[in-house]
């Protein structure tokens, strides 16, 4: 019967995390390493701790109240946690448990000193460490105290901090079992912390030691700062030696103790040079046996260093993979397409493998978004200089970021070019008539093109209909990168560019494009907002309709309303909204994303806020005043060039790109409402096929192929087999990279590499962005998140993390916009300068510095955001 209860440390490894919990697997498989020594013990099971649970009265009541409980209801969770951990404590250990652990305790000297850890099954992972979140004891002797401290750490899995990890992790409290680790107690010289890569930087070829005198409970509670040591192939490249006046002791009869260092030695180096990179050189070791970087806590005795745990480091942005079989080990640079598209979320496995079957580039998965190596053309120094400028004017920060890398030697060797020639004959940068019918005809053929996919994919299933999808996904790409297509884009970008710089070097103007483009023709986005504006009017003057609305909770709300006074012209006002726009929704880069098609209750807030805070005709108002306030502009600017030096020639250019830039802009929209338009009929036949699935008893959910790629999807069609494990890893994985914040530009190293703004002409405190669309506004900040909870009145800045389309709705309603992510083309900023609206992009950290409700100034001419009193 003991067998289960107790394992010595070195009869189990990692794969027994069920048993034995993280600490105790990792430091299992620890003990196998060579070289590598553990100090010895064992670990009293899972088991132990389910019979133990079993006995504590009331706990399954008060489980079920803590997992309805809020993780921000502070007071709940403390009440709640604090009874269960006084109900575990409680329990006496049975004699046959008892007796388990102290022949156990025998065998590793009877009265030795011993650390008395906690080992949940949860911890300790890829995804979640559980760093800190149960109870460590030290120097605790005497198999009474022992047994009394196993006790705290099985009840220590129900503290405060560990409860709110699991509820903000989404991990149920009944899916954690714990185990706990009795080790030797190791008196060392000198403790630490060893990461086996850069944990700010995330630099896989930098570790990083800290270490300080005595145990390194000094260290983990703050009580004194370490030396730092950074170690680069190798080699010691940079230490910060700290003065060190305390250290933690342990004390003979048991316990620790604070002491206060002899003066002497408190600037002296805990470690030396080859003592730090002989320890980065175990930590190597350790890394490879687990396959990840490791966050490994260590302590130093006359023997040598002892590895008393390894975890892998949590926070990393993960490094893009290298294609299987090419044995690739140069160095890259990635470039974000999350960034570029405004999406960062994480994307789920068949949302991330459709865009990649259906992008003009190869892209490269990491942490559940998508990378563009750039490597090839910051190889060039044409290619280098192109891009620079190109993502310079889009996004500064990204540009700034690049400069950096490419100011370390060597990292991107520079190749020759290929040669003259340039892009082919009728390539984006060939010239084109400034004709409004060129926009016109690609929207017809866009439009027919979707048709016959519509019409083609209604015959299509099992195998066929995967084989016809990657026909469509061809007949994509050629849409998406018509020559004629990128020449228009090209065009309208290059019109904004010049306009910008010529007429600030003529005129003193900034951003005199931004005025400029109010209004302008065929922007489908924009029209998007507007006619949700449309759709409020018809709801306006039914006062049941917009109280039934206000009451919606379920995505069926649409049959309801034909039963109310003007509810049947309200919905079908409705649905023709979602039969031209349902195929939008956040984040709709992601196929696995709903779209409000499927979800119509996302737009009921931004309907309401349209009732409320308009009169009818808005839309159409709206429309003409900032047509008129563009001509105006118009007239304004060319009227002052006229007057300068050379001035009917300027004034010729100038009238000739703002025809340009009119014409052409508002199609910078259209390609990715074709492409949200292709991605939901490719998703509604794909659910047709998961749903033909679940009836088959393939599948328990349709949903479960979002976690499969489409090749992967393909073969279950097929084959009729699927692999559940897979699928919970990669629902596991998935939950797993919302914690992780993507970088703008990422090394093969590991290297996130942020940027900065290297300005000096904003207001001490003001927070630095990109300046997309003129003006300046003062108003409440509405700090957004999720635009189905959008709540706006009028005179609201809207401040979010991105904006991409679907956010258009909120856009007819708000007076400014600030967000963390963007670009000068990307849509956000497209359609703010569309609406008028003073708009400051790319502000890092943006939501969490404006608070919600707070009185900001947008400084959307100048780029910065001031926080008002």
């Amino acid at each position: 019967m003991t067998g289960q209860y107790v394992l010595d440390l070195r009869a189990v490894d990692e794969a027994q995390v069920a048993v034995v919990g993280g600490k105790g697997a990792h430091l299992g498989g620890l003990s196998r390493i060579e070289g590598i020594r553990v100090p010895d013990g064992f670990c009293v099971t899972t088991d132990a701790f389910r019979r133990i649970m079993a006995q504590a009265p009331s706990v399954e009541d008060r489980l079920d109240e803590l997992s309805r409980s809020d993780p921000d209801d502070r007071e709940a969770v403390r009440t709640l946690s604090a009874r269960i951990r006084r109900a575990v404590e409680e329990v006496v250990v049975p004699d046959d448990l008892a007796a388990a652990i102290t022949r156990a305790l025998t065998r590793l000297g009877g009265q030795a000193a011993c650390a008395v850890r906690s080992s949940a099954t949860a911890e300790d992972s890829p995804t979640a460490s559980f760093a800190g979140q149960q109870d460590t004891y030290l120097n605790v002797t005497g198999s009474s105290a022992i047994l009394r401290h196993v006790s705290r750490c099985w009840a220590s899995l129900f503290s405060e901090r560990a409860v709110t990890y699991r509820q903000r992790n989404g991990i149920d409290h009944r899916a954690v079992h714990m185990a706990v680790v009795v080790q030797k107690m190791v008196f060392p010289h000198a403790a630490g912390v060893l990461f086996t890569a850069d944990p700010v930087s995330g630099n896989r070829k930098t570790a990083t030691v800290e270490a300080g005198f005595g145990l390194g409970e000094a260290l983990v509670s703050g009580l004194v700062n370490p030396d730092v040591f950074k170690v680069r192939h190798g080699e010691v490249v940079a230490r910060t030696i700290a003065a060190k006046q305390r250290a933690v002791r342990a004390l003979p009869a048991g316990g620790t103790q604070e002491v206060v260092i002899d003066s002497q030695r408190q600037e002296q180096p805990t470690l030396t040079d080859a003592q730090v990179v002989e320890l980065v050189q175990l930590g190597r070791r350790i890394e490879a046996r687990f396959g990840c970087p490791q966050d490994i806590e260590w302590c130093l005795a006359d023997e040598g260093f002892q590895i008393v745990q390894s975890r892998p480091i949590t926070t990393l942005f993960p490094v893009p993979v290298p294609v299987p079989g090419t044995g690739d080990r140069e160095n890259h640079v990635y470039l974000s397409v999350g960034h570029q598209q405004m999406m960062t979320d994480p994307m789920r496995p068949l949302g991330l493998s459709v865009w990649q079957l259906t992008s003009m580039a190869p892209m490269h998965e990491a942490g559940g978004r998508l990378f563009v190596d750039a490597t090839p053309r910051l190889a060039s120094p044409a290619g280098r200089a192109g891009l620079l400028d190109i993502v310079g004017r889009s996004d500064p920060l990204t540009r700034d970021a690049l400069e950096t890398v490419l100011d370390r030697d060597d990292f991107v060797p520079s190749l020759p070019d290929a040669g003259p020639g340039g892009p082919p004959a009728g390539g984006a940068s060939a010239p084109i008539e400034t004709d409004p019918a060129i926009v016109k005809e690609l929207i017809e053929h866009s439009r027919a093109s979707i048709a016959t996919l519509r019409r083609d994919i209604r015959t299509k299933t099992g195998p066929e209909l995967f084989d016809f999808l990657l026909e469509a996904f061809e007949e994509h790409k050629r849409v998406l990168g018509s020559p004629l297509s990128m020449q228009v884009i090209t065009a309208g970008m290059e019109a904004t560019w010049w306009l910008n710089d010529k007429l600030q070097e003529w005129l003193g103007e900034k951003n005199a494009a931004d005025t400029l483009t109010l209004s302008a023709p065929d922007n489908i986005t924009s029209e998007m907002g507007l006619a949700l504006l449309d759709v409020a009017d018809v709801i306006r003057p039914h006062p049941e309709v917009t109280a039934f609305l206000q009451g919606v909770e379920d995505e069926d709300f649409l049959d309801g309303l034909a039963k109310l006074p003007g509810g049947t012209e309200a919905r079908d006002a409705i649905e023709a909204y979602l039969d031209r726009y349902g195929m939008r929704c956040v984040g709709e880069i992601d196929i696995t994303r709903p779209r409000w098609r499927e979800r119509p209750a996302a737009l009921v807030p931004a309907i309401l806020d349209n009732v409320r805070n308009f009169e009818p005709g808005a839309a159409a108002r709206r429309f003409e005043r900032g047509r008129q306030e563009a001509r105006k502009k118009e007239q304004d600017v060319l009227s002052r060039l006229r007057a300068l030096p050379d001035g009917k020639r300027k004034a010729d250019l100038t009238k000739r790109m703002i025809d340009r830039v009119r014409t052409f802009i508002g199609y910078r929209e259209y390609p990715k409402y074709d492409i949200v338009s292709r991605s939901f009929v490719y998703k509604q036949a794909l659910l047709e096929e998961a749903e033909r699935l679940v009836r088959a008893n393939v599948l328990p959910e349709k949903e479960d192929v979002f976690y499969l790629t489409f090749q992967e999807f393909h073969d279950v069609v097929r084959s009729h087999r699927v692999d559940e494990r897979l699928i919970q890893r990669r629902k596991d994985a998935f939950r797993s990279y919302h914690a992780l914040t993507p970088p703008r530009v990422l090394t093969s190293d590991g290297e996130a590499v942020t940027g900065a703004y290297r300005r000096d002409d904003v207001p001490a405190g003001a927070l630095i962005g990109l300046p997309v669309s003129a003006g300046t506004v003062e108003g409440r900040a509405r700090v957004i998140h999720d635009m189905a909870e959008a709540d706006l009145e009028a005179g609201d800045i809207l401040v979010t993390t991105y904006t991409d389309p679907s956010w258009s709705p909120l856009f007819v309603g708000i007076t400014g916009l600030v967000t963390e992510v963007g670009g000068l083309m990307t849509h956000g900023a497209v359609i703010a300068r569309e609406y008028g609206l003073p708009a400051v992009v790319g502000v890092d950290q943006a939501t969490r510095l404006i608070r919600d409700g707070q009185r900001i100034r947008v400084h959307g001419t100048d780029g910065y955001v001031e926080i008002l009193p």
